[in-house]
């Protein structure tokens, strides 16, 4: 037996290792990614590259767990679609955690708090309060709570609903619509790159941003929970926070 043994050692060292190149290799799947990038600054293209807070943190915890992150560009509503259909792996785009998603993706645990906000014009007096909303035209994206929200708070309301979030805001300049009603840091974006409008003092709603994941991966849930845990730790998050929400913004 003694003639074997150094033999057989070798053989489970070599079996060892092809267990452990194997799963380097699983972990080092590319996590597939979708969102939609009109939405600064939290994710948005420049110059033909995905940019924003939630694909830095994204691409911040693909490095935490050794991953790449494969990203698509897809419109708001077809965000959680693409994760149902296994299409994508998670979907990251200031998406809020709500009861109905989460019946059908699962969520991480909350990165960022955010929720509706108001925007005008500057210059319209006329609209200081949600009251002042009642009956006038409001434009909101389509497939994003601020649909529904408008439609159960401000039943009195037009409600125009448009693809896209640049879309939304530019009706408010033009004078198309009353207000925009998006959320707060899409809009603090807009009011501090762009000018010309104002959001109302009082904030709408009060909700938290998650990933959504596919439901039949708990275990990526729980990495992205984990590494995001890490990057809180290590000063990366409080980073990127300070970076892209300047504190006059908040």
């Amino acid at each position: 037996m003694a003639v074997f043994r150094p033999v057989l050692t070798r053989l489970f060292a070599v079996g060892m290792l092809c267990l452990s190149v194997t799963s380097f290799a699983q972990d080092a799947t590319p996590i597939k990614a979708v969102t939609d990038a009109t939405f600064p600054p939290m994710e948005y293209m420049d110059n033909g590259k995905f940019a924003g807070f939630d694909i830095e943190l994204v691409e911040a915890i693909g490095k935490a767990l050794n991953r790449p992150v494969a990203w698509t560009n897809v419109d708001f509503k077809g965000l959680v679609p693409s994760v149902t259909a296994n299409r994508a792996d998670i979907a990251v785009s200031a998406i809020y955690i709500t009861p109905a998603r989460a019946e059908v993706i699962d969520f991480t645990h909350p990165y960022l708090s955010g929720g509706l906000v108001a925007m005008v014009k500057e210059g319209n007096t006329a609209i200081n309060t949600l009251d002042d909303l009642k009956g006038k035209k409001i434009s909101v994206q389509v497939g994003t709570k601020s649909v529904q929200w408008v439609h159960d708070n401000i039943p009195s309301a037009q409600v125009v609903e448009v693809e896209k979030n640049q879309q939304m805001f530019s009706l408010v300049d033009i004078g198309r619509v009353d207000a925009a009603v998006t959320g707060k840091p899409a809009a603090f974006q807009y009011a501090r790159t762009k000018g010309g409008v104002r959001i109302l003092a009082d904030q709408l709603t009060s909700e938290e941003y998650g990933i959504a994941v596919q439901k039949n991966q708990p275990k990526l849930t729980a990495d992205i929970n984990g590494a995001i845990d890490r990057l809180k730790a290590d000063g990366t998050y409080a980073a990127l926070v300070q970076k892209w929400f300047p504190a006059s913004t908040k």
